[in-house]
């Protein structure tokens, strides 16, 4: 058994890691409520300017279509990873990199790249896949203008043949307890199927041209932006969480420590008496 002054050094230490993760959570848990009042609100106009996208991108003709609606033979993609830049958030990043290998791995016989946003990915997987850049300093000011030029970025990467394919995997936002892996393809657009495009007939003002030049990026932006956010509010949600449990488990350690030391010190208390009383008693005889 320990002496009593390790155990009282164990005890200080896991007191100090309690109050650590305490904080940690209580400041996840301020910036969580900003964070999902902010994916709530924009997600029903993002999921609607995607459907919006897609139907309107299969009733487009090939003559006047995009070229983010381009289907082309696959041979060069590029996987958007979005991780955090800090860790202590549970399984938030692992699962993110879990899903990157995955997708690495099922396009085996295609040139495959990986474009950060997050430092924990990064650091990762570019121990092993080759990075094709990295933009972990979004987090820092995570705003539409900043989340917009890196979507324009990835826009000019496929636009001038780069890549074939650009794929998103970010954590979507349930609630604070569970965040969902998704993979999403970003370029080129994905159209509605055939059964709901045919239905569709749309009346372009002022005109087809327009829309494909204006409609279409800010659609494009408004996807990566809301990715962004998903992965933000996620983020906070599995720190707090992770947070909370070590919380609870750190305290749960502390009173078993204080446990274990209450025994040794009155075990060390009773074999002092002992000494004390058969010192006595040899005295006396």
């Amino acid at each position: 058994m320990a002496n009593l002054k390790e155990i009282r050094n164990r005890i200080a230490s896991v007191s100090s890691t309690m109050q650590i993760t305490s904080a940690m959570k209580m400041v996840s848990a301020a910036k969580l409520k900003k964070a999902q009042d902010a994916i709530t609100a924009m997600r029903p106009y993002s999921d609607k300017l995607s459907e919006l996208l897609q139907g309107f991108s299969a009733s487009m003709d090939v003559s006047n279509g995009s070229v983010f609606a381009e289907q082309r033979s696959v041979q060069k993609v590029l996987i958007v990873a979005i991780t955090s830049n800090r860790g202590l958030c549970g399984g938030f990043n692992a699962n993110i990199i879990k899903q990157v290998d995955h997708l690495v791995a099922s396009y085996s016989d295609q040139e495959v790249a990986v474009f950060a946003v997050g430092k924990k990915g990064h650091d990762i997987l570019s121990k092993s896949l080759t990075i094709a850049d990295n933009q972990s300093r979004l987090f820092d000011d995570l705003t539409y203008e900043n989340a917009s030029q890196i979507a324009q970025q990835l826009m000019d990467l496929f636009q001038e043949g780069t890549y074939d394919r650009i794929e998103l995997v970010y954590n979507r936002f349930k609630n604070a307890a569970t965040q969902i892996v998704t993979t999403e393809q970003f370029l080129p657009i994905v159209p509605a199927s055939s059964s709901n495009s045919e239905q569709l007939d749309y009346i372009f003002e002022p005109s087809q041209a327009y829309i494909v030049n204006t409609l279409i990026p800010k659609s494009l932006k408004t996807q990566l932006y809301k990715a962004t956010r998903d992965s933000y509010a996620s983020e906070h949600g599995a720190r707090m969480t992770a947070m909370h449990k070590a919380t609870d488990n750190a305290t749960e350690l502390r009173d078993q420590l204080k446990l274990t030391y209450n025994k040794a010190r009155q075990a060390a208390i009773t074999n002092e008496i002992l000494e004390i009383v058969g010192g006595a008693e040899a005295l006396n005889n």
